[in-house]
């Protein structure tokens, strides 16, 4: 019965999850990554097409040491668990546990789940990643800012329209990575090239995160020619010549906002945070030179931009949606899921949760599964000596009954054969005899058949008494072992449980993710430390209790057959001198 139960619920964890094609075989893991623009997500409804996805992985989600230090094993799959899609690697620190992913998901719509495939685990891969191949050919720019300090941002696109000037200062902790810092002076400058012209009356896109310092006075975020696209007062607006458009909703002053323009010939549009924010009837006119970021002629900025793209379409309402909250604090868009498949196996929540652990919890865990199994040894080793204990005991005790008062040494002892001999000496009872029959030779051979004096019973007690010991001693060698998992075992198990909670919200805040998912594979990993503490205490516990009870009866049985021993001797002394005995012992 019980093993039937053992299969069910081994057949239970692993086919509990869908059976999925592996895509390459030389990758070890892989994950379930959902883009969700459904209500549960992020709420957007209509096409959107070709969309740039953040992935953002932390220790919460994801297992950094069972990837390359870099990420070069990273592979995005699409729906089909075939079709490898582009993507490229903004940042990947497996010390700290955080990495962002941007991915091409090649056909999005509002009110649908899409699950892509995150491959992992492959120790030979090459770098797979393609920057220029992430971007779809109406992006004419894109920047993440993540070069170090006093370099000058790479275009990201194919359209290699590299900066020509760098930004004063970087901010290792921007919204997605890196971000560029303005003190209120200086501007990052792009030079104009073909891809870059902006024709009259043509669509464009415009997007970027911000932080500004403060919200005073009018702060340029992007200028080219007579275009403008700022803050002023708090509140975003683009400028074109003497015309211009500004948001009904402001920004928060040291807080990151998303800010876009989109222009599409007849129509501009201020979206802040994905949320349309104001419009104005107009069209762009013809538009070239140089490109500013980050100030402008008497609109200087101070603070932070980041992800900044520039597309020659007119990008839909729903993907500036999507954008913003894929790639904010909240996360909406993208669930890195709840399970982290292993090839040749369904994976499940078990498979799940064992893909989740921290090094030095799977350290603790790994140690108290050592403890468990030294326990587990220590009480098989002493059941096994107490039932020999026993076995030879009763050996002994059915020949010590049959000598009635006629004690000798147990080799003289009448149709016993020399296996039985040294069956009955390797009986603890049967040492205890051994002992007192020797010191009675002992004073025989002194003092000759005379009765034994109260003195030379204690000294023969003594003697015996001290077998006694040595018999316990043994019973109770390494018994510690037991101890130490019963009373550390579940210390030690919290220890790590609450070493891996403090990890994966330090990982979870690091990252900015908050959402459940984040947070709850991490804490699950990490209580299996307090499991394995309890699963050493636990058997610990019942072992130490049970070989204790029997040691004591050992312990208590040698203490009442040391006083009958000792007893039996001395009459057995008194009486030989009184009257000789038919068989006197005689010293070897």
């Amino acid at each position: 019965m019980i093993r039937q139960l053992l299969v069910l619920i081994f057949s239970l964890i692993v086919f509990t999850s869908p059976a999925h094609a592996w895509w390459n075989k030389d990758w070890e893991y892989r994950k379930a990554v959902t883009v969700d623009t459904t209500a549960s997500g992020v709420n957007v409804s209509g096409p959107m097409g070709r969309t740039l996805v953040l992935i953002r992985l932390h220790s919460g989600n994801f297992t950094f040491t069972e990837a390359l230090e870099n990420g070069a094993d990273i592979r995005i799959v699409d729906t089909d668990d075939k079709s490898p899609l582009p993507y490229h690697i903004e940042g990947f620190d497996a010390k700290t546990g955080i990495a962002t992913i941007w991915v091409s998901v090649p056909t999005l719509n509002g009110g649908e789940k899409k699950q892509l495939w995150l491959y992992f685990g492959n120790a030979n891969a090459k770098v797979g990643e393609d920057v220029a191949g992430s971007f779809d050919a109406d992006y004419m720019a894109a920047y993440h800012f993540s070069e170090g300090p006093g370099v000058a941002p790479a275009d990201k696109t194919a359209n290699a329209n590299a900066a020509q000037t760098a930004p004063p200062g970087v901010n290792d902790s921007g919204i997605i990575g890196r971000s560029a810092r303005f003190p209120g002076q200086g501007a990052i400058t792009i030079a104009a090239s073909p891809s870059l012209a902006m024709a009259a009356g043509a669509p464009f896109t415009f997007s970027a995160w911000v932080k500004p310092d403060q919200l005073a006075g009018n702060q340029a975020i992007f200028a080219r020619g007579p275009m403008v696209i700022g803050i002023n007062g708090g509140a975003p607006y683009v400028a074109l010549g003497g015309a211009s458009t500004q948001a009904s909703s402001a920004v928060k002053q040291a807080d990151w906002s998303h800010i876009s323009v989109v222009a599409d010939g007849t129509t501009i549009k201020i979206y802040v945070n994905g949320i349309e924010a104001g419009a104005a009837t107009a069209a762009l006119p013809a538009i070239d030179g140089p490109i500013l970021i980050g100030g402008a002629d008497g609109a200087p900025f101070g603070g932070e931009i980041d992800e900044v793209r520039l597309s020659k379409v007119a990008r839909p309402a729903a993907m500036i949606l999507a954008m913003a909250s894929a790639e904010g604090p909240s996360g909406k868009l993208v669930n890195v899921s709840e399970s982290n498949e292993k090839q040749g196996s369904g994976g499940g929540v078990l498979g799940f949760i064992l893909g989740k652990i921290h090094a030095l919890d799977a350290f603790i865990i790994g140690l108290c599964m050592l403890l468990l199994g030294a326990a587990i040894w220590l009480m098989f080793t002493k059941i096994r000596d107490l039932n020999k204990a026993d076995r030879t005991n009763s050996v002994f005790k059915k020949r010590f009954m049959e000598m009635h008062e006629e004690l000798v040494p147990v080799a003289d002892i009448k149709g016993i054969d020399p296996a039985e001999v040294a069956y009955i000496k390797a009986s603890p009872l049967g040492r205890l005899y051994e002992t007192g029959i020797d010191e009675l030779l002992l004073r025989q051979k002194n003092r000759g058949v005379r009765p034994l004096s109260g003195e030379a019973v204690e000294a023969m007690r003594a003697a015996v008494d001290a077998i006694v010991v040595d018999e316990n001693q043994k019973m109770d060698k390494w018994m510690v072992i037991l101890t130490i998992a019963i009373s550390g075992g579940p210390f030690i198990g919290l220890l790590g449980t609450v070493i891996g909670v403090m990890s994966t919200f330090g990982g979870v805040a690091m990252a900015g993710d908050v959402n459940v998912n984040a947070i709850a594979p991490g804490i699950a990993a990490a209580l299996l430390a307090t499991i394995a503490g309890m699963a050493c205490a636990i058997p610990s516990l019942f072992g130490y209790n049970y070989i204790n009870s029997r040691i004591s009866a050992a312990a208590d049985e040698m203490r009442v057959f040391v006083d009958r021993l000792i007893t039996r001797l001395a009459e057995m002394q008194a009486d030989a001198a009184e009257t000789p005995p038919p068989y006197q012992i005689a010293a070897e």
